[in-house]
């Protein structure tokens, strides 16, 4: 078995999370600067043993598609003609932004920490990587 890698698309940042080679432990990997998304997924990938990518899918509250989805189609494109060996699957991200936000004051985190968006990134992946495991 081969890792799988989430990723919570952002125009500006982009948050990684990672299983374990066994898929039993979803982790948070990473935030990278999207302009630099895809050599570090390749670079990663070529290191790695990556089975799958899970990518967030943002839908409204009435499942209409995210303004942000079009952006998230022209990565997976690119995604798609650099690893076109790796399949990719899509998972519903609602709320995952809330509720990494509520998981950082959960766990203790200070105001101020709470303010580094590339953790909430970071955590939102972790949560579609999550949310992904439970539902196989």
């Amino acid at each position: 078995m081969g890792r799988i890698l989430a990723i919570d698309y952002g125009t500006k940042r982009t948050g990684l999370a990672v299983t374990d080679e066994m898929q039993i432990i979803a982790s948070g990997l990473t935030t990278v600067e999207t302009k630099q998304l895809l050599p570090f997924i390749k670079t990663y990938v070529l290191t790695e043993n990556v089975e799958k990518i899970v990518v967030g899918l943002p839908k409204q509250m009435d499942n209409s598609a995210s303004e942000s989805e079009v952006y998230i189609q022209k990565f997976l494109v690119k995604l798609g003609k650099t690893l076109p060996q790796i399949p990719v699957d899509r998972v519903d991200e609602r709320f995952t932004s809330k509720m990494a936000f509520q998981t950082m004051i959960d766990s203790g985190l200070k105001k101020k920490q709470r303010k580094n968006k590339a953790l909430v990134d970071e955590i939102s992946a972790t949560l579609i990587l999550q949310s992904y495991l439970s539902s196989k």
